[in-house]
């Protein structure tokens, strides 16, 4: 059975985001109230359609000129295999390229499971290591 699907630039909808993240085990990875303005917040989205149904995603957060990172790359699982994730990150890479004025610096984090895909298209770990801080609001 061949299974056609689309890829389509937009960002998720909180809904369609919540229903991937959780189908790939992200069930706490996110503040569920505040996700809507994350959203609203990105450079750019894609998802992947099949059946009127988003079964995949990827968005870009940053700059929009120089910097930029590709944040929430998730494929349902019962599409996993089949090129999608492949797909979303290259269409990424490519309306980054028409978005940037001059070569663009374009970095992201990855799961073991996800870091030979990001490395099949070009991703490297070059001489720089991945580091982040969760910082708590100073107001409630």
């Amino acid at each position: 059975m061949t299974l056609t699907w689309s890829i389509e630039d937009r960002i998720p909808t909180a809904a369609e985001h919540r229903e991937l993240a959780e189908a790939v085990g992200w069930y706490d990875s996110f503040d569920w109230d505040t996700l809507p303005a994350s959203l609203a917040g990105s450079t750019f989205g894609v998802v992947a359609v099949w059946e009127s149904r988003v079964i995949g995603m990827a968005r870009v957060v940053g700059d929009g000129v120089k910097y930029f990172y590709i944040q929430d790359v998730a494929v349902d699982p019962q599409h996993q295999g089949r090129g999608v994730g492949r797909a979303l990150l290259e269409r990424t890479l490519v309306l980054i390229g028409e978005l940037a004025p001059s070569p663009a610096f374009v970095g992201l984090f990855s799961t073991a499971a996800g870091a030979a895909l990001y490395e099949s298209i070009g991703f490297t770990r070059g001489d720089m290591a991945g580091l982040f801080q969760i910082v708590p609001p100073t107001s409630p």
